[in-house]
């Protein structure tokens, strides 16, 4: 079901919203968080859907501010969507522009706010340099950033520990999860050797790279060979990430999209599925835990601080490979 409320208020989308679910049977009870989505117009129903799929994991109210570029009078235009048209969770959209859009945020969401239950923002594009320090960053316990959204995902990367604060992280991190299950498998297992030396490539916009880079440098104290490779070798996300011991070399590499080959010293080849993690996932993950992720806080600052400068490779001096 959705119900359209042109040129309204929150104190009438409010009411709406409790009469949508009187009539349509649909209830509050059993929303484990408010999900806060504040984006500009363009990618409205992508995030949507995402938010909507991560639902059927964590129902939810999802209270989407899309705030108008440029001047225009002051409008408040409003939206719900429950039932099929909203997964498991109740979808808020509030179309923003003018003064409306130019005043306190927060004032706007308040009163849409599910009752004692926590609350997370995700801001799918445009972010604040600090989203902690925003008047709706402040209300939430996590706060979500997607640095591959941005024109430079290098330069913001660099700079997330000096934006950090508890509760902070970013999609490129949570992308990491599954490099960082099989890195940390294949550790666990036989020869129990120290790694002697890392080296990590991927794709120039792939702001992943880095914090894989960042995280082995903190996780093994040893230094770590990063670099980007060009476009017409690597065209997205990371590429290989070489782990040397005593006994060999470790070789975790995609030879293309979906699929990695696992080398190790002694042993048979794995092929593995190792698709690129969808937004749905991305987002599922990060609403699973509601606590600072201490060990991201470290990555972007202890971990960057001790990584060196990038490497750029290209075609040229593909040996290096």
């Amino acid at each position: 079901m959705i119900v359209d409320l042109p040129d309204t208020t929150v104190s009438k989308i409010s009411r709406a919203l409790v009469n949508v679910r009187e009539e349509g049977g649909a209830v509050a009870l059993g929303r484990v968080l408010t999900l806060i989505i504040l984006t500009r117009h363009g990618a409205l129903e992508e995030v949507i859907e995402a938010a909507n799929d991560a639902s059927r994991e964590h129902p939810m109210r999802v209270i989407v501010l899309m705030i108008a570029d440029g001047e225009a009078e002051s409008r408040l235009d409003g939206q719900i969507r429950v039932g099929g048209d909203a997964g498991a969770s109740e979808v808020v959209t509030l179309k923003v522009q003018g003064e409306v859009g130019d005043s306190n945020l927060e004032s706007l969401v308040t009163g849409l706010l599910l009752p004692d239950a926590p609350v997370v923002v995700w801001w799918p594009n445009r972010t604040p340099d600090f989203p902690s320090k925003t008047s709706i960053g402040k209300i939430a316990q996590r706060r979500i950033t997607d640095a591959a959204t941005k024109s430079d995902p290098s330069k913001w990367v660099s700079s997330l520990g000096d934006r950090y604060a508890p509760g902070d992280t970013d999609l490129a991190w949570t992308r990491l999860t599954r490099w960082r299950e099989q890195l940390a498998a294949i550790l666990d297992q036989p020869p129990y050797e120290r790694v002697t030396s890392v080296r990590v490539r991927g794709a120039a916009d792939s702001p992943s790279t880095a914090l894989l880079a960042a995280w082995l440098r903190l996780a093994l104290d040893v230094e770590v060979d990063w670099g980007y490779l060009d476009e017409s070798e690597w065209p997205h996300g990371i590429k290989s990430v070489s782990l040397v011991r005593e006994s060999g070399e470790v070789l975790l590499e995609r030879p293309s999209a979906g699929v990695a080959i696992l080398t190790q010293p002694g042993q048979p080849v794995h092929d593995l599925s190792f698709p690129r993690r969808t937004l749905r996932e991305c987002l599922a993950e990060e609403l699973r835990r509601l606590d600072p992720d201490l060990l991201y806080g470290r990555v972007i600052s202890e971990g960057w601080n001790l990584l060196g400068p990038p490497t750029v490779v290209g075609p040229s001096n593909q040996t290096q490979e």
